[in-house]
């Protein structure tokens, strides 16, 4: 059987890897062309074209994937099925050349958490479970015939970088069992629902990442935790694309504002009569209190500065009753 991989980011670079070490037949490779980064803005090729140069795969970079140029090498790889992870929506015009269809694992439960981003908003909205779920490509985003889906459970610790970690491992088994199932004929496609009530997982925008302290300590944290590029204290995760950091601005007794982004936090159960006031030790602690509860801050980053813990940054910065958070 024959397989072209579609993506893009180390997500789907690592199914790919994986698909490789189970001696699948990659034909072919699509992903992005190569993007300008760094302070040099040198040209680097993507995650995933790193695997097929370093495998000997043949790899497309289409502009535009509707391109007769490009549908036509397509073609002449002969795929049996498209694999895509971590890529952006195929026209039908590409996902409907292979003979045994084109499947796509997403980040989600499905029919719960169609779009772009439904690692950040199952922490975001504090769910308690997610998972991960292959399923058949059709004309609408995430509506296709379920494969296979697994199961995971969530904490109140629960960051995006470690979810991303985690549901990154778990794929790759969960792909290779679907293909193991494609490949013998065994495939059993569930339909999916369609109803309004479906949660979803819309693009992170701008306005949703900066903080808002009249909400609730719960609903912060789950916002924090939710867009938290940080596995632990002291590690963060390399590719933080889909880890855009919450932040909020802190401003100082002598009136200079610095924005500041969140990267941990807990809740504490306590309440006061004051909203948006600063406690702190100025030595382990700072917290701030919201209409319900206290968020706790444990690791931070102003802005040109690196992250830091709690305790890093109190070291060279004493609060005191004049600062004010927005």
């Amino acid at each position: 059987m024959k397989i072209v991989f579609f993506g893009t980011p180390l997500f789907a670079a690592t199914n790919l890897n994986a698909l490789i070490n189970a001696r699948y037949d990659i034909a072919g490779i699509v992903c992005p062309p190569d993007s300008k980064k760094g302070r040099g803005k040198q040209l680097k090729p993507c995650a995933v074209k790193e695997v097929g140069v370093a495998n000997n795969i043949p790899v497309l970079q289409p502009l535009k994937l509707r391109d007769n140029d490009f549908i036509n090498q397509l073609k002449s790889l002969n795929a049996d099925l498209f694999v895509v992870v971590a890529f952006r929506m195929l026209p039908k015009s590409v996902w409907n050349l292979p003979s045994k269809g084109t499947i796509n694992l997403h980040t989600s439960l499905l029919p719960n958490y169609r779009g772009a981003a439904p690692i950040n908003w199952v922490l975001i909205n504090g769910e308690k479970e997610t998972g991960i779920t292959t399923f058949f490509i059709d004309q609408q985003i995430d509506s296709g015939s379920i494969i296979k889906q697994e199961k995971i459970t969530l904490t109140d610790k629960t960051t995006a970088a470690e979810l991303h970690n985690t549901l990154m491992n778990k794929g790759c088994d969960l792909l290779i069992n679907t293909l193991n199932s494609i490949k013998n004929n065994t495939v059993i496609q569930q339909d999916q629902e369609h109803n309004s009530a479906m949660s979803e997982a819309p693009k992170l925008t701008k306005e949703l990442l900066k903080i808002d302290w009249n909400k609730t300590a719960n609903e912060i944290h789950n916002l924090v935790r939710g867009l938290s590029p940080f596995l632990d204290n002291n590690t963060k995760l390399k590719d933080i694309a889909i880890c855009p950091s919450a932040w909020f601005v802190l401003q100082d007794d002598k009136g200079i504002q610095k924005r500041i982004k969140l990267h941990l936090s807990e809740v504490i159960s306590n309440n006061y009569d004051k909203l948006q006031i600063i406690k702190t030790d100025n030595k382990t602690y700072l917290h701030i209190i919201t209409n319900k509860n206290v968020i706790s801050i444990l690791n931070l980053q102003v802005e040109g500065k690196n992250p830091m813990t709690i305790q890093q940054f109190l070291q060279g910065n004493k609060i005191n009753e004049d600062f004010l958070i927005s």
